[in-house]
């Protein structure tokens, strides 16, 4: 008997492993899982039932939109390596959903206001804050998770070093890839170390506040308010955009959370002095 005969045809192959005849291709361009065998002179692509597991593996993989790359990891790993790829892959889903979320209580938010929700912007003057901060670079799907790294950084230098709440967060006008930003508290006095925090001078003047009552995942809409309050009244943001949390975790509920926006302002405030 032929080897040829004791093959499955691309056909009978996808049929039996829930996937078409163009993913096969597909799947055997990219190298992802190729034939047994190819016809040399029809190009005829032939596959041997053992590799059934592997395809199916395939299939179910992509149903669940693994990328192809971890996809053909996995199938090249062993046990624990599989293991290892398939955990990783879970909680980068398992983050997806969590901004998923976060996006649908912002949208069901917005829809039920009919638009973004009122916010009250004050307009005053902050006095220079001479800060003790840790820095961080991130983007912003990583953002939550390294300003609370910075708290934790920030909290364990300035351990037995008189502080004065609240914390706050520094951050750039436009998020991006590669953004610097800071976690600093009031402090008169840097402990010494290699580890010591950075100081960090803010100047004081004019500036347009809002206060945020709800979780962190919900701040893009307070910042709606404060920065379109900026521009309609013909100012310019000087940055970084502050952010002072006065009732934060483990203080109260997320819905109770207290978060104020601080955004310095150059030009005229109306009813500022």
């Amino acid at each position: 008997m032929r080897e040829q005969d004791e093959l499955l045809t691309i056909g009978r192959f996808a049929r039996l492993c829930r996937l078409s005849v163009k993913q096969l291709r597909h799947y055997d361009d990219t190298g992802l899982l190729p034939p047994t065998r190819v016809d040399p002179a029809t190009g005829y692509r032939y596959y041997a039932a053992d590799r059934a597991r592997d395809a199916l593996t395939v299939a179910l993989l992509r149903e669940l939109d693994v990328p192809l790359a971890v996809i053909a990891a996995t199938l090249a790993g062993d046990g624990p390596d599989r293991a290892r790829l398939l955990r990783a892959e879970r909680d980068r889903v398992a983050e997806r959903i969590t901004r998923d979320r976060a996006r649908l209580l912002l949208l069901e938010r917005l829809a039920d206001g009919g638009g973004p929700p009122a916010y009250e912007v004050a307009d005053g003057r902050e006095p220079e804050r001479r800060l003790a901060v840790v820095r961080a670079v991130t983007g912003p799907a990583e953002l939550g998770e390294r300003v609370g790294e910075c708290v934790g950084r920030l909290l364990a230098r300035l351990d037995g070093v008189p502080w004065r709440p609240p914390l706050w967060g520094l951050f750039p006008l436009d998020l991006g890839e590669g953004m610097r930003i800071a976690v600093g508290a009031e402090a008169p006095v840097l402990p010494a170390g290699p580890e010591a925090p950075e100081r960090l001078v803010l100047p004081g003047g004019p500036v347009l506040a809002v206060l945020h009552h709800g979780s962190y995942a919900q701040l893009p809409l307070a910042y709606h308010a404060l920065l379109a309050a900026v521009h309609e009244r013909g100012l310019r943001p000087v940055p970084p955009v502050r952010e002072a949390y006065l009732v934060g975790p483990g203080e109260a509920p997320a819905e109770e959370w207290t978060t104020r926006l601080v955004v310095r302002v150059e030009g005229r405030v109306e009813g500022g002095s």
